[in-house]
């Protein structure tokens, strides 16, 4: 029997979300079986090829699912960065542009200590704009990263051009 899982089979596509002209990616059927989201955190794993993690970063929202099962899986802290005043600590933040507007992004201070070997991970590269704001905020603590993962990349928005100083793993590419 094959039992070989095809991750793109549960990404389902939204016209038209959050704006018009916008085709959003939705990762909700992937999330709904237990097998599809192992097998993703098992291609993470395999794709980090022995690299020392200390902490995982997750950007909000949709970054802190597979994020923290793979903080989980690999035994190291996760760290949440997330919009303006979500945060309750002292924080860091930085602007960035996202393929329909401008945001910006924030991280606690105190959340990585100079020379942690970080791993990024969001669900989707798209412009490039959200992960290269990320790796700033990574590099300003102090941060050494090791590898950003992707579950999606929308490779005809060239995202990966900003972000060519790094390793970068995306398990699913349209």
């Amino acid at each position: 029997m094959n039992t070989e899982i095809h991750l793109e089979n549960y990404i389902r596509d939204i016209v038209d979300f959050p704006k018009k002209g916008i085709i959003f990616k939705d990762i909700t059927p992937l999330l709904l079986s237990p097998e599809a989201t192992q097998e993703v955190i098992n291609q993470f794993v395999k794709a980090l090829n022995g690299l020392k993690v200390d902490k995982v970063v997750g950007m909000e929202s949709r970054g802190f699912f597979f994020g923290t099962l793979l903080a989980q899986q690999l035994g190291v802290g996760f760290i949440p960065v997330r919009k303006p005043g979500k945060l309750p600590y002292q924080t860091i933040s930085e602007e960035y542009t996202l393929e329909y507007g401008i945001d910006r992004l924030e991280m606690h201070a105190d959340a990585i200590k100079k020379g942690e070997n970080i791993l990024i991970h969001d669900d989707v590269l798209a412009t490039g704009g959200t992960a290269a704001a990320t790796c700033r905020l990574v590099e300003r603590l102090g941060g050494n990263i090791v590898q950003l993962s992707f579950l999606m990349e929308l490779t005809f928005l060239h995202g990966r051009e900003k972000l060519s100083n790094y390793e970068v793993v995306s398990l699913i590419k349209s």
